[in-house]
Parts: structure tokens; C-alpha cells; sequence
């Protein structure tokens, strides 16, 4: 499962998104490299779910250039994204992930091995067979991880996965994202937990109005923010 990440780093330059009159994303420059997790926080309306999806490649900037490895145009065959609501197809949790890898063309003598190892990875081995729109909801974000990692991404990118889910439901799926880590691939994730971004992350990205605030090594960060706003935020004060 380990990626080489070929897409890495990915670079956002001078990047502006703008729909009429709103704008989504103000001149951001950020970088996403190899390493531990890059945990995207700040208040709802941010930008972080649209940060995710132009990094995925499903958003093109109205200003700037994003990168990936270098490169302007990169087919998105090795990231990967998981939205905050996945959506199930209606058959088992093993026929969910072997459709994925139709899908990406991953070769069919690969595939009953590979769902057998990503579902062991996320927890989920012995529900190969159990109707997936029947999972816990839980249950389902870690098979939609699975999906995802069926397909040999190199970069992995999550919309807040632990949204609305109970803290033994948070705390398997963050397990997942640690294991994820450890195989080399590298995610980048967005939540609006403090806590979890303590525990998972390797850096840190604050997003406000569209705009980086602040960026860097996640203890740093914590231990030492350097504007106002990102001390206003770790305060649990209302960013405005």
C-alpha cells in the first residue's frame, strides 16, 4: 500500500477563487509536503472543504496556479478524496470497494487481495458482506476510507471525517488516519476539532474569510501563534 507520493509537493500560489461577487479563496500560498498529517482548521465558511477540493483537482483557481509535483496539469490517478458525507452505493461494504477499483482501472487479479487488506486496516474485516447503507455511521466513514485506499492514492485528502460521530467512532477513525500516516501516504485533513488537530497533526493550516492566517509545525503553532486571529481561535473565542 506504501505510494510514492509523485504528486507531492503540492503548491498553491497566489490562488484566488471567486464566484460573481464572493470570494471563496483570497490569494492563498500554502504548500502540502511528504511527512506527518496537514490538518486544515478554522470557523465554518473558511474555505477548507474548497482548499481540499482544488488541491484534489476538482476546482480550477480563478487567480493563481496550483502544483502538483511540479507540474500544472496532473490527472488526479493518485489522490484520493473522502467528503464529510460519503455516499454508499446500495450493495455489501467489499462490493462498495471493488466498484472503486473498477472504477480506477486497478487490475482484477489486485482486487479480492486489496479489499481484504484495506478493510483489515480500517477495522472493518469481517464486513465485507454486510450491507453498507446499513453501517454505523462510523462504520461507513471508515469504509469510505477503505474505498479510497483501494485505490493506491499517494495523497489522501479528508472533509472532516469525525463530524458528528461519537468519540469511540472519532477515536477509530483517527486510529485509520495514524495507520494511513504510517504507510507513507500523506493526508491532508480538515476539522474543526481542536483536539483532534492536536493529536494528528504534523502542521497546521488556520483558514479565515478565505485567507491563510497562519501556517507551520503543529506544536509551534500551538505552543507559540503568531497573530492575533490564530490566538483568538485557540482561545475557543469567535473568529469574525
Amino acid at each position: 500500500m506504501r505510494a510514492p507520493s509523485s504528486d507531492l509537493p503540492i503548491v498553491f500560489d497566489g490562488v484566488s477563487l471567486r464566484t460573481g461577487d464572493v470570494t471563496i479563496l483570497d490569494h492563498i500560498t500554502v504548500s502540502f509536503n511528504t511527512g506527518a498529517p496537514t490538518l486544515l482548521i478554522g470557523p465554518n465558511g473558511s474555505g477548507k472543504t474548497t482548499l481540499l477540493r482544488m488541491a484534489m483537482g476538482l476546482v480550477a483557481p480563478s487567480i493563481g496556479r496550483v502544483t502538483w509535483g511540479g507540474r500544472e496539469s496532473a490527472p488526479p490517478t493518485r489522490r484520493a478524496i473522502v467528503f464529510q458525507h460519503p455516499t454508499m452505493l446500495r450493495r455489501s461494504a467489499g462490493a462498495n470497494i471493488r466498484y472503486a477499483m473498477r472504477a480506477a482501472r486497478i487490475p482484477r487479479g489486485e482486487r479480492e487481495a486489496r479489499i481484504v487488506d484495506v478493510l483489515n486496516l480500517v477495522g472493518l474485516k469481517d464486513f465485507a458482506d454486510r450491507p453498507a447503507r446499513r453501517l454505523s455511521g462510523g462504520e461507513k466513514q471508515r469504509l469510505a476510507l477503505a474505498r479510497a485506499l483501494a485505490c493506491n492514492p499517494a495523497v489522501l485528502f479528508l472533509d472532516e471525517p469525525t463530524a458528528s460521530l461519537d468519540p469511540a467512532a472519532t477515536k477509530a477513525v483517527e486510529d485509520v488516519v495514524r495507520d494511513i500516516a504510517a504507510r507513507g501516504i500523506k493526508v491532508v485533513m480538515a476539522t474543526h476539532d481542536l483536539g483532534e488537530a492536536r493529536r494528528l497533526a504534523g502542521d497546521i493550516v488556520l483558514l479565515h474569510r478565505g485567507r491563510v492566517i497562519e501556517s507551520g509545525e503543529a506544536s509551534a503553532f500551538f505552543a507559540s501563534p503568531k497573530t492575533g486571529e490564530a490566538r483568538t481561535f485557540l482561545a475557543g473565542e469567535l473568529l469574525v
